[in-house]
């Protein structure tokens, strides 16, 4: 058995989980960086941020030297700037977009100035916001990630009293426990959580989790509303013999053991192969890698045209020195006695396209075998469809069903985030709050009430 921990020094544990996008070293550097955007009219770069932030403005905030206001207008839009800053697929939204692309010159490194100003905030405490005189009513939310945060602060500012019911020891959701150590610290995510509660009128109950601690219909009682944003579970089963073997887990919960103990204590294989090629199987890849595994194997059942993660985060891997098998899907896990030895693998081939042009992959019949002593499973998450259906809530193949945007079957009952889509991007979690919040204030203060954040950004300087 091959599998252990502390293979490496403190120094290169430190080393391999540094900072991998450091912030501008000066102010003159973000300065320049700034004085590059052309600060578009109609900015394409915002039309693709999930959550509407006024890029061109805050980027012309951050040229005239208004931090303070820079740092305003993200958090107006997006609570989570920061951690966002740091975590968001930029390439495929607002840096994807930049209009820069179009010159074949390099886009405007949007999310570095956003954490330029966002960090400065955090770090100098500026309280951006206050709060409206109280209203009267309270709000339940299950779910400090950031979906429920988003929801809370969002409610916070309109006067409204927030209790946040979560099940982990700590906020953030994923952000703390399912994200790369290399992309964002535990520490900054506490730290995040607390500046988005320094507004006041948000308390977290930690430790309680629906089902077991809490129910719904205890929260509609004691509540004008609830807004459920408990996000999902773990991976899928892999349905395949082998997979109980010592040797195979999941991703999130490596991840999440990775984030919440000692670097030196984690056990990782030396030969380790990932199933999946989205975000979190390549945080688990690459992270494998950095622990001291030898070999990193990412199998992938379709081709690169298809891959969920960008091309930046499969650059990662491959810098890392992960091996990329494309059209390729598990089989059979073989062990010796408990534990992992082999994957035997089928090569796939792709089928015609369907109707949405996606091409499905197929077994080909052919199949080959690796040696190893670890299996991350990452072929997506689970949503956690035992407790829906316990709760009485409408069911979508075990995800939340709403009507519009964020109403489920209960009364006074609201949900979003990735209990509600299955698992997008951190960024579309904050969204998701910010129109469950909205929905929540139509219902409990009136039908026509609008909040802020609802009001299309202008752009002015």
């Amino acid at each position: 058995m091959s599998i252990k921990n502390n293979r490496l020094t403190n120094a290169e544990y430190q080393e391999n989980f540094a900072d991998i996008h450091p912030p501008f070293e000066t102010k003159d550097a973000a300065l320049t960086e700034a004085n590059r955007c052309l600060f578009c009219y109609d900015p394409p770069c915002m039309k693709s941020c999930p959550t509407s932030i006024n890029v061109p403005k805050f980027i012309k905030q951050i040229a005239t030297e208004n931090n303070k206001g820079s740092a305003h207008t993200i958090f107006s839009s997006n609570i989570m700037g920061a951690g966002c800053s740091k975590v968001c697929p930029v390439e495929k939204l607002c840096e994807g977009a930049c209009v820069y692309n179009l010159m074949h010159e390099e886009p405007i490194n949007i999310a570095r100035l956003q954490r330029y100003s966002t960090e400065m905030a955090m770090k100098n405490q500026w309280q951006l916001f206050s709060r409206k005189p109280s209203k009267g009513k309270r709000v339940a939310i299950v779910g400090a990630g950031p979906a429920g945060l988003s929801c809370a602060h969002t409610l916070s500012r309109e006067g409204i009293e927030v209790t946040i019911y979560e099940k982990e020891a700590k906020g953030g959701g994923l952000m703390t426990y399912g994200i790369a150590a290399y992309k964002v610290t535990p520490e900054f995510c506490e730290d995040e959580v607390n500046y988005i509660t320094s507004i006041g009128g948000i308390s977290i109950k930690y430790n309680h989790e629906l089902g077991k601690d809490i129910t719904i219909g205890e929260l509609q009682r004691n509540y004008d509303a609830v807004y459920l944003a408990f996000g999902v579970g773990m991976a899928r089963q892999l349905d395949i013999p082998g997979e109980n073997l010592f040797g195979v887990t999941d991703a999130i919960k490596f991840i999440y053991d990775l984030r919440n103990n000692d670097l030196s204590t984690i056990a990782v294989g030396d030969k380790v192969a990932v199933i999946g090629m989205g975000m979190t199987a390549i945080d688990a890849a690459t992270q494998a890698k950095r622990l001291g595994a030898s070999v990193v194997h990412l199998v992938y059942r379709r081709t690169q045209e298809e891959m969920p993660c960008t091309e930046k985060e499969l650059n990662i891997a491959k810098l890392d020195g992960c091996n990329i098998i494309w059209l390729a899907a598990p089989k059979e896990i073989i062990g010796e006695g408990e534990n992992v030895t082999q994957l035997v693998c089928d090569v796939m081939k792709l089928g015609e396209p369907d109707a949405s042009g996606r091409r499905s992959p197929m077994v080909s019949g052919e199949t080959f075998t690796l040696d190893v002593d670890m299996v991350i499973k990452a072929a997506g998450q689970m949503p956690f469809s035992e407790l829906v259906n316990e709760e009485n809530l409408q069911n979508n193949n075990g995800k939340v069903a709403v009507q519009g945007k964020s109403k489920t079957s209960l009364d006074n009952v609201f949900a979003g985030g990735d209990c509600v889509n299955g698992g997008r991007e951190v960024v579309d979690a904050v969204q998701a709050g910010k129109d469950g919040a909205a929905a929540i204030l139509k219902h409990i203060i009136s039908a026509d009430y609008i909040i802020e954040s609802e009001l299309k950004p202008t752009f002015n300087n």
